[in-house]
């Protein structure tokens, strides 16, 4: 019998070529967004305790009591909603596999999902596992008068037909760093009084917003959080990312069904780190200090570039900003990143990746996403390089 793919089209992420492009060239890789430097030693030593003291079997299904607690004070202190600790709150196996059973809960074969252009690679093949069909609207790209995207939210509202099961949001949002403000919140929430539909709210980069701003979490609103599932990720709150653990918070019926899912996948998700982050999240600095933490680096990287040719766009949130670099190359995204990465030692991303046809006009704007979740020195050393254009 012939082999079938269950997911035609797809082949290896942009990100993981341009880390292998930029370990084959020794590059800087300012490209995939992970830290490189350590968690707190602090939050290590509680895997530690958690190990010793005898935790290392199965934890429950839904995450150990006292980190979905953890989540439910850390949600309501910080948006004012209150979810259940036992019926709404979930632990997952990072992020990715919130987002994914979420959208398998609630996308079935012939649903519609609209997603929001620039797009996070995960979603839309996931939408396609699910049987449903994605419905891609574009963000207003940057022009002479804006240097950032904009959400044009009457587009999506005109999207939704008696097909449309869902609606994924991620704000702060990778890769512009664009964020939300109160007055998307208000068109959101008419958009889902008018419709009844669900909105997926990828929300890992909640406390990395800055210049003072406020994080807009969809659970601020009762009337969204009602109809949201509402993802977050420890690994980017904490600088771990390969922990993978995140976690997702939605109404009970929801959750009921995410769980289904949930058990049948992973299971449930490794027992001493949960133990550890159920003890670290009860002191809120951890997470409250993290915004002044990168935008420092956010600063460093955005000045830095502002020597070089490249036009820097300071990120309203993330640990990623974008760069214009027209004054440098007319090569489409795809093609300048790989040149920067291998002739001038410097790994980034090209937007157009987060497009569905990175190929097409539309996806090309002279943009490439910059990380600076990194220490100080690899910055350095990146501008320095980069100065060299």
């Amino acid at each position: 019998m012939e082999l079938r793919t269950r997911m035609p089209g797809v082949g290896t992420t942009i990100f993981t070529v341009m880390s292998q492009l930029a370990t084959d060239h020794k590059a800087f890789n300012l490209g995939q967004g992970f830290p490189d430097f350590d968690p707190d030693p602090s939050l290590l030593d509680e895997v530690n305790t958690a190990m010793r003291e005898g935790h290392n079997q199965y934890p429950p299904m839904p995450g150990i009591p006292a980190l979905r607690e953890g989540i439910r004070g850390k949600v309501k202190a910080l948006y004012g909603h209150e979810y259940d600790s036992n019926s709404e709150i979930t632990v997952m196996a990072g992020a990715s596999e919130a987002l994914m059973m979420s959208i398998l809960a609630l996308v079935h074969p012939g649903d519609e999902v609209i997603v929001i252009e620039p797009v996070y690679d995960l979603y839309i093949p996931v939408i396609n596992l699910a049987g449903g069909t994605p419905v891609v609207v574009p963000m207003t790209a940057p022009d002479e008068s804006h240097n950032t995207y904009r959400v044009d939210w009457q587009r999506v509202r005109d999207a939704i037909t008696s097909k449309t099961a869902a609606l994924i949001v991620n704000f702060p949002h990778n890769p512009t760093g664009i964020n939300l403000q109160e007055s998307d919140l208000d068109a959101l929430e008419r958009i889902v009084e008018e419709t009844g539909i669900f909105v997926i709210s990828d929300e890992v980069y909640e406390h990395v917003v800055f210049d003072g701003e406020k994080h807009q979490s969809l659970c601020r609103r009762k009337a969204l959080a009602e109809r949201s599932v509402v993802i977050s990720s420890f690994g980017k709150t904490y600088h771990i990312t390969g922990w993978k653990i995140g976690y997702c918070c939605a109404p009970a019926a929801v959750t009921a069904e995410i769980r289904k899912l949930h058990q049948f996948n992973v299971f449930t998700v490794v027992s001493p780190m949960q133990y550890a982050l159920a003890r670290y999240m009860s002191n809120p600095a951890h997470h409250l200090g993290l915004a002044s933490f990168y935008q420092e680096k956010r600063d460093h990287l955005f000045n830095g570039l502002a020597n070089t040719r490249f036009k820097p766009v300071k990120s309203a949130g993330t640990f990623f900003l974008l760069a214009d670099y027209s004054e440098i190359s007319d090569l489409p995204e795809a093609e300048f990143a790989k040149w920067l990465t291998i002739e001038h030692g410097v790994g980034v991303i090209p937007v157009s990746a987060f497009y569905r046809d990175p190929q097409s006009r539309e996806a090309n704007h002279g943009l490439v996403r910059f990380c600076f979740a990194k220490k100080e020195t690899t910055l350095d050393a990146a501008i320095e390089r980069l100065q060299s254009l």
